[in-house]
């Protein structure tokens, strides 16, 4: 069994996409590109991946050896756009596994990323919100 690289090192954005090669750093930069030019949000890389933050995390890029992850955090919320996010995770965290030869409309990677925004927005950072959740007592 192969083992997956589940990162690559790099300490900035331009520097992680710059480390990928072939179908991986197109669909990355793809992904990325449209991110930016459509939603306002901080972009670093954490975690060993790019993630984009408004109001706390909302969408991350994942290049692995043999696939490309685009995630989001409230993911789950959002499967009647995109329906092969998959839930994974905590929060509530769905991504698509991009390998390669696979695609994703830049439309639809447009309406992601505005709702995924629209919903930290309304709703916060969803690392609190699972916080909260678990600190709350379950009825019985």
């Amino acid at each position: 069994m192969v083992p997956i690289r589940k990162s690559v090192t790099a300490t900035d954005p331009d520097s992680y996409l710059a480390s990928l090669a072939g179908w991986q750093r197109a669909t990355v930069g793809s992904l990325r590109s449209v991110v930016r030019k459509t939603v306002d949000v901080d972009e670093e890389v954490k975690w060993g991946h790019l993630v984009f933050f408004f109001n706390g995390p909302v969408l991350l890029i994942r290049a692995e050896d043999k696939r490309v992850l685009f995630g989001f955090w409230r993911g789950q919320r959002l499967r009647s756009i995109e329906p092969r996010l998959k839930a994974s995770g905590k929060y509530e965290m769905a991504t698509v596994e991009l390998r390669e030869g696979d695609t994703i409309a830049p439309a639809i990677v447009r309406r992601l990323a505005k709702q995924a925004v629209a919903l930290n927005r309304k709703l916060g950072d969803p690392r609190l919100a699972a916080k909260e959740k678990r600190q709350k007592p379950q009825a019985r």
